[in-house]
C-alpha cells in the first residue's frame, strides 16, 4: 500500500476583522513549547502563513484525522496569542506581506522583484510514495493530463485583495508567475528528468532544484511523488478525497507502466489550457477532458477520474469513499463556491474570512 502525507499551508489573521498578520514567529515558538523537539509547523515565504506536515499515512482515515488535528493544534496555537487560522488559498482581504527573515526569501525576493510579494498563497502538497526515480518519473508522465481535474476540485482562492477575481482558484495564476511553475513536457527517464532539473539550475535563473516549482516532481527529501496543484482546502474532507485521488492516480501510472503502456502526449500548451480552464471555472462549468482535451461538463469529467482510478481505489478500500466524497463536492461545490455563497449571504468579506476561519477546525 503506497503511504500518503499532506503538507497544509494556513492563513494567519486576526479572528475578529479576517485580517492577515504576520505571527508565524510567535505561533512556531507556543508549538516549540508544547512540543519540544517535534517540526509538525514551519515557516513559509510570509509570517502571514503557517504550514504543517502530516506523517505518511496508508489509512486514509488515519490521514483525515491527522488533518483535523494538526489543524486544530494551529490553531490553538494561534488562539494562545490573539490569532486565527483559515484554510484559504488566497486572502480576501487586501494585506502587505511581510517577508520571513531568510537568506533564500531575501534571495527570491532580489531577483523576483513583484511577482515575489504577491506569493501570499496557501497550497495543498500531496506526496505519494514510489519504489524508484524511475517509477516516479514513469508516474509523472502519466499523471498530466489529470493534474488540472485536481486543481478543479480544490479551487478555494476567488477573492485577492478584496475583489472578486472571477476564478475559482485564483492562487494557480499567481503561482504561475515564477518561471520555473506548471506543467511539464514528457520526462520518459530519472536520467532525463534529472538532467532537466540540473540544466534549469544551471541557468542560474532559479536557486537550486527545490525552485524546480513543477506542477508534479520528485521530491529531493521523500522517496514520493509529491503533486502540488491543488489549494489548500477549505475543508478537511476535501483534503483527504485529493489526498485519495491522488494515491489512486499514482497507482494507476505505475501499473500502466509496467504494462508498457505508452504515456499520453498532449503537449504543454495543451495541459496549460485546461490547467487556465480549471483555475478559471472550477467545478462550475466545462472542464478540458483529459482524454479527448475537448470540452466536457466538469461532473462527467471527475467520474471520469474515478473510473480511470477505479481498479486502484477498489485495491485499497477507498473506492465507495471517494465515490461518496466525490458526490458530494459535486452536490456542494468547492471552497470558492463556498466563500462566494458566504459573501452573498453576508455581503462582507471579512465575515467570509471569519467563518472560514471557524470551518477550518470542523
Amino acid at each position: 500500500m503506497r503511504t500518503v502525507g499532506v503538507e497544509e499551508e494556513l492563513l494567519l489573521v486576526d479572528p475578529d476583522s479576517g485580517e492577515p498578520r504576520a505571527l508565524a514567529s510567535a505561533v512556531l515558538a507556543r508549538a516549540a513549547q508544547d512540543h519540544p523537539g517535534q517540526d509538525v509547523f514551519e515557516k513559509e515565504l510570509f509570517g502571514q502563513m503557517l504550514e504543517f506536515a502530516t506523517h505518511p499515512q496508508s489509512d486514509m482515515a488515519d490521514l483525515g484525522e491527522e488533518i483535523v488535528r494538526c489543524r486544530k493544534e494551529a490553531a490553538r496555537h494561534a488562539g494562545e496569542i490573539g490569532c486565527g487560522v483559515a484554510a484559504l488559498a488566497t486572502s480576501p482581504l487586501p494585506v502587505s506581506p511581510s517577508l520571513t527573515v531568510s537568506e533564500r526569501y531575501r534571495w527570491l525576493a532580489e531577483r523576483f522583484g513583484i511577482p515575489t510579494w504577491e506569493q501570499l498563497v496557501c497550497g495543498c502538497h500531496v506526496h505519494v510514495s514510489v519504489e524508484s526515480d524511475e517509477e516516479g518519473t514513469a508516474v509523472l508522465d502519466r499523471l498530466r493530463p489529470w493534474l488540472p481535474v485536481l486543481r478543479a476540485a480544490s479551487a478555494n482562492s476567488p477573492f485577492w485583495h478584496g475583489r472578486d477575481t472571477g476564478y475559482a482558484g485564483y492562487r494557480s495564476r499567481v503561482w504561475n508567475r515564477w518561471p520555473s511553475a506548471g506543467p511539464t513536457e514528457l520526462f520518459g527517464t530519472a536520467e532525463r528528468y534529472h538532467r532537466r532539473v540540473k540544466d534549469m539550475v544551471d541557468t542560474g535563473v532559479i536557486l537550486d532544484e527545490a525552485m524546480a516549482y513543477f506542477d508534479a516532481r520528485l521530491s529531493a527529501r521523500y522517496p514520493t511523488v509529491e503533486i502540488r496543484v491543488a489549494d489548500v482546502c477549505l475543508g478537511a474532507e476535501t483534503a483527504v478525497l485529493v489526498a485519495t485521488l491522488c494515491r489512486a492516480l499514482v497507482e494507476t501510472a505505475a501499473r500502466e507502466w509496467r504494462a508498457g503502456l505508452p504515456a499520453p502526449d498532449p503537449g504543454v500548451s495543451v495541459l496549460r489550457l485546461a490547467d487556465w480552464q480549471a483555475a478559471r471555472f472550477g467545478l462550475e462549468e466545462d472542464l478540458l477532458d483529459p482524454v479527448t482535451a475537448r470540452p466536457r461538463p466538469a461532473a462527467q469529467v471527475l467520474r471520469s477520474l474515478l473510473e480511470h482510478v477505479g481498479d486502484a481505489l477498489t485495491d485499497s478500500g477507498d473506492a465507495d469513499r471517494a465515490e461518496r466524497a466525490v458526490a458530494e463536492l459535486l452536490r456542494t461545490g468547492n471552497g470558492a463556491r463556498e466563500q462566494r455563497r458566504l459573501l452573498e449571504h453576508t455581503g462582507s468579506l471579512r465575515s467570509v474570512v471569519t467563518e472560514c476561519v471557524r470551518r477550518t477546525q470542523t
